[in-house]
């Protein structure tokens, strides 16, 4: 078999295509949760902190070094570096409400696949005829014997 032909047999098998919608689908979700956090949720935050842009939390590790040239022109000889906890912060936020949300989307899905579940089973039990008695199992050896000494005694009197 051609490497076309295997690749085709590979990308047209539903577990394919149906991991590929959902790669869509929770890229897409992941830009709604994080327009939510950026916002709707960080905004009250950053009243709530002074005013402050969670995003631009952080804290400066080393200052910027500029050097005056001769012609008097500044030039950054090493940038500064920052620790960015607020940008650390918002994204756990992000995780957490994408983990909660895929959590109860499943919580719900499963709920409604046991209820269609139980409603089919409910539904072939109602279609389904009445099962017939089991028969009674037959008498052993000794319950024949009993019975017949039974009756030779009744017919004795």
């Amino acid at each position: 078999m051609g490497v076309i032909q295997e690749f085709k047999k590979f990308a047209l098998k539903g577990n394919v295509v149906d991991m590929a919608v959902g790669v869509i689908i929770g890229g897409a979700f992941g830009k709604i949760v994080t327009s939510l956090v950026n916002d709707i949720i960080m905004p009250p935050l950053g009243v709530l902190l002074g005013g402050a842009n969670f995003s631009d939390l952080a804290l400066k590790i080393q200052r910027e070094v500029v050097e005056v040239g001769a012609d008097g022109v500044e030039s950054v000889v090493r940038p500064e570096v920052l620790w960015k906890y607020g940008a650390f912060v918002q994204t756990c936020l992000d995780f957490m409400i994408i983990a909660v949300s895929i959590f109860v989307m499943i919580k719900v899905i499963n709920r409604l696949t046991s209820l269609r579940k139980q409603e089919e089973e409910t539904a072939a039990a109602a279609l389904a005829p009445e099962p017939e008695p089991a028969p009674e199992p037959e008498p052993t050896k000794e319950e024949l014997l009993l019975t017949e000494i039974r009756d030779l005694l009744k017919n004795k009197q």
